[in-house]
């Protein structure tokens, strides 16, 4: 299993696996990943990471936390470790949901 290509960067499977939500949640998203917006993306990466352990309530739900963790993995290294690992793995087991093709069956 050798490939031409060099690994992808977390920032580039990011990108992946943004690109392939609808336009206008791709546009808040990118918002708020931008450093300078540091102050909303913490808050809202708490609170999502709240209403993910709250899923037993209607509306909120399990989706809410790896949101949650998306967002703070931008700037808390255990999160960015975690996410890293996460897309490793969509990478390998699922690289539809990044709009790649599998390169062996």
């Amino acid at each position: 299993m050798t490939s031409s290509l060099p690994p992808r960067t977390d920032d580039e499977l990011m990108e992946l696996l943004i690109r392939r939500l609808p336009e206008k949640l791709q546009t808040v998203l990118n918002w708020l990943r931008e450093p300078s917006h540091k102050w909303v993306r913490i808050p809202a990466g708490v609170l999502f990471m709240l209403g993910g352990v709250l899923s037993i309530l209607p509306v909120l739900g399990l989706w809410m936390l790896p949101v949650g963790i998306m967002l703070l993995s931008q700037d808390i290294a255990l999160f960015r470790r975690l996410q890293g690992c996460v897309l490793r793995w969509i990478e390998r087991r699922h690289p539809d949901w990044l709009g790649l093709t599998a390169e062996k069956a």
